[in-house]
């Protein structure tokens, strides 16, 4: 009874937005490497609110993956 009960307590600190904010994160990362790779001329305000962006989800993700999933 023990392992059953902390497997359901396991199953419900998951939830399925969880994988959404990992691909909203990784896309995130995609634009950012691809502003920052721009040839002609780089837009800099688009790299700044992009790098804000990807570290305010990055700080998402490290609480959600080592504070939520981890505990």
């Amino acid at each position: 009874m023990f392992l059953a009960e902390n497997a359901s307590t396991a199953l419900a600190k998951f939830d399925p937005m969880d994988i959404m904010m990992l691909l909203f994160t990784i896309v995130i990362f995609i634009g950012w490497i691809r502003l920052i790779m721009a040839r002609p001329k780089k837009n800099v305000f688009a790299i700044g609110f992009t790098t804000v962006a990807l570290l305010v989800f990055l700080f998402a993700n490290y609480v959600m993956i080592f504070k939520v999933w981890m505990s």
